[in-house]
């Protein structure tokens, strides 16, 4: 295995910290969003509501690790990732089929997630920041977690749609 200097690991790991920061903070906006419109779907929005308390939790995870390194998140990598997903949740409110796209949008998201939170493992291997591994494997199967959830209910929320639209009720939100 090769060898990294410790402040080059470090380097990243901190950023990495801080982009996840900003990640979950535009996770919540995201939510936010569509807990303000998800009408007829109220299984997605529970799981929504399950998720953003998640989210929170995680937030709070990766401060105590910033903390426990010294080190802050960035308020502004968190101000402008929290108006970027204001402003993609907005993109989809003109859509027929905005819980459709909703859907779609929030499995991308919970992957890119997922993928961020491995790289940050792998990161706390090699710069030996074991006493993060533990916060941030339990970040990493919430979102893992929540990936799977929308990936199974695509069919239902799908074929809720389909139902809602034949029947001429709100079936986009």
């Amino acid at each position: 295995m090769a060898v990294y200097s410790a402040r080059l690991t470090r380097d990243l790991f901190i950023t990495g910290l801080r982009n996840a920061h900003a990640l979950e903070n535009q996770a919540l906006s995201l939510m936010d969003r569509q807990l303000d419109r998800v009408v007829s779907y109220p299984e997605v929005a529970d799981h929504l509501r399950m998720h953003r308390a998640e989210t929170e939790g995680q937030i709070a995870r990766l401060e105590e690790i910033l903390e426990t390194l010294k080190e802050s998140h960035s308020s502004l990598k968190d101000t402008a990732m929290s108006m970027m997903g204001n402003l993609a949740a907005l993109g989809h409110t003109f859509a027929e089929d905005e819980i459709l796209k909703n859907s779609f949008a929030n499995f991308a998201f919970e992957n890119f997630e997922v993928a961020s939170y491995r790289s940050l493992l792998t990161v706390a291997d090699v710069g030996a920041f074991s006493f993060a591994v533990p916060l941030l494997q339990k970040s990493l199967g919430e979102e893992e977690a929540m990936a799977a959830w929308v990936l199974e209910n695509v069919p239902t929320i799908t074929l809720k749609y389909l139902t809602l639209k034949s029947a001429d009720e709100t079936a986009g939100r």
